[in-house]
């Protein structure tokens, strides 16, 4: 028996994959998603009516085998690299969709890199033609309507086209605009379209269509009697029902009370069907089984723990091995954690790896990542953090919750990665200004000639500050240590601070002028080791003439110490 022909939809962020869906189910897939961009493996059903229906125009009396298409729809955002390898693996074909005038982008290419190397078979869906300049919508078939555009529009068209025939080429790839194919094995089918103007979209569904039932009758063929397999796409709290996974099954058939195994981070989770729904557009309709391939929500008892992009198999006698088989496939899958960091929480798997990637490239450490609401034991760990910059929880789909500590939500990844970003940059300048308050900063003083005021018990001279900033009870040194200078006065006044080209007079206890200082000598703040070490880290908050004195400063420290302050 064949099996609908399992399409995953992959692109670029924006370049028209959900407005094609929204197009062949008159949805509104679009408008639903937050900040209207997928963020997750969504799965939608064509029966072949609808197939029929649509492309009645061109079918011209012929007939399809395939009883309809079940299309997966994949994010494009940068992150998402893990949901649509997940996408890619479990189809039999896939249409890749690109903006006609963004062309490649770098989304793409990861797509096609990803097909590849799943050997999916792909078509093209070049999408927007109707914001080429000067297009009009006819209500005529896509090769009629072209032929009947200005010639200027016509052209464009081609030359778009070959510049994406050229790029993909590139990649080893052959391609043709569809009509223009006498051998579909070896060239790829462009297909020029609109999902907003539907125009191009019965060519596309077609094309997919007879691709599928010529070169993939094979791969369709299903053991409709065996027990099931399938991947979770979903994990989601449905109001009545509770807690509900969202499955493709791609083989075999499930049935009410069916026992079933479901992988998860932990051991895998055994349980029983308890009902089985597929989405409709008045709302979920009830199904006493499912037969491959089709996109079902099932509830059963247990499933808290169930994570999206894990397997799921139907029992037939041989508990044990399911289990052993379905632990052998969840243990490849790794999340890199660090040791110490911030703390992740995600709505399902994907976005959680999605989330790890982001904040990897950013050098953020990560200590713990988990699916699931934030709970009270989240919050202890990350308030037991040592570095302020990681006492922060950031969740992806999941609620706010109240805590003494910054926690961060959103339900659009890029906000949260952009909201965060926000926060640490904040933050580190916050704790950074706060270091500096009690750090011996750099300074450079001349003593001034005929500026003697009292040779000792205590010193006071005149100084003239060279660079930097002299502020009350910070240590001096020529070659070594001396003394900590404690007032300074200008004008009679005590000041205080005297910053680069003030003349002031300071106070210097335990000294005497003549003996360990004199008239025209150079003195420098005798910063400590440490000091000097946070200060080489927070060069963005000094001058160049404070970074200058470090070196200087330095240099006069390893003549009695060679690595001080390495």
């Amino acid at each position: 028996m064949l099996r609908q022909v399992i399409t995953v939809m992959m692109g670029n962020v924006d370049a028209g994959k959900s407005q094609i869906i929204d197009t062949l189910k008159r949805t509104t897939i679009v408008k639903s998603e937050p900040g209207k961009i997928t963020q997750s493996i969504k799965a939608y059903s064509v029966s072949l009516d609808v197939i029929n229906k649509i492309c009645s125009n061109i079918l011209k009396g012929k007939s399809l085998k395939i009883p309809g298409i079940l299309i997966l729809d994949t994010p494009g955002h940068a992150a998402f690299t893990t949901l649509r390898k997940r996408g890619g693996s479990l189809a039999d074909i896939s249409v890749l969709v690109i903006d006609i005038n963004e062309g490649i982008m770098p989304q793409t290419i990861e797509c096609i890199e990803i097909l590849k190397q799943e050997k999916t078979p792909l078509i093209i869906a070049l999408n927007k033609i109707d914001l080429l300049s000067g297009w009009t919508k006819r209500d005529e078939s896509l090769i009629k309507n072209i032929s009947l555009q200005s010639e200027s529009v016509r052209q464009n068209l081609d030359k778009k086209l070959y510049e994406l025939v050229a790029k993909l080429y590139d990649s080893k790839l052959n391609a043709e605009r569809f009509d223009r194919i006498d051998d579909f094995t070896k060239t790829i089918a462009i297909i020029p379209c609109s999902a907003k103007t539907s125009e191009g979209i019965p060519e596309l569904l077609l094309t997919l269509s007879g691709l599928a039932q010529k070169f993939l009758e094979t791969c369709l063929e299903c053991n409709v009697e065996g027990p099931a397999e399938g991947t979770i796409l979903e994990v989601a709290e449905e109001k009545g029902i509770g807690t509900t996974l969202d499955v493709i099954i791609y083989n075999g058939t499930l049935k009410i009370n069916d026992q079933i195994v479901i992988g998860s981070l932990r051991k895998p989770i055994v349980t029983k069907v308890k009902s089985m729904f597929i989405p409709e557009k008045e709302g979920l309709k009830p199904l006493k089984e499912a037969h491959a391939a089709i996109g079902v929500k099932i509830s059963a008892q247990d499933i808290n723990e169930a994570i999206a992009g894990m397997p799921l198999r139907a029992v037939d006698n041989n508990l044990n091995q399911v289990m052993e088989e379905i632990q052998k496939q969840t243990e490849e899958t790794t999340l890199e954690i660090d040791n110490e960091g911030i703390i992740l929480k995600a709505d399902n798997l994907g976005s959680l790896e999605a989330l790890i990637k982001l904040l990897k490239e950013r050098n953020i450490k990560i200590k713990s990542a988990s699916i699931g609401e934030i709970t009270k034991r989240d919050i202890t760990e990350a308030s037991s953090e040592y570095h302020p910059l990681n006492k922060i929880i950031l969740g992806f789909n999941v609620k706010p919750v109240t805590s003494n500590i910054k926690i961060i939500t959103n339900n659009i990844i890029y906000r949260l990665i952009e909201d965060f970003e926000k926060w640490h940059k904040e933050e580190s300048k916050t704790i950074e200004e706060h270091e500096l308050k009690n750090i011996v900063r750099p300074y450079k003083l001349r003593i001034l000639p005929n500026c003697i005021f009292h040779k000792s018990n205590p010193a006071i001279v005149g100084v003239e500050v060279l660079a930097g900033t002299l502020k009350p009870n910070t240590p001096v040194m020529k070659d070594k240590y001396l003394t900590d200078a404690k007032g300074i006065q200008s004008e009679g006044k005590n000041v205080e601070k005297a910053e680069k080209g003030k003349e002031v007079a300071i106070s210097l206890p335990g000294i005497t002028v003549d003996r360990q200082i004199k008239e025209n000598d150079i003195l420098y703040s005798d910063i400590p080791e440490e000091h000097f070490r946070t200060l080489r880290k927070l060069k963005k908050y000094l001058n160049d003439d404070e970074i200058h004195l470090l070196k200087e400063i330095a240099d006069i420290k390893r003549k009695a110490n060679p690595i001080w302050g390495i």
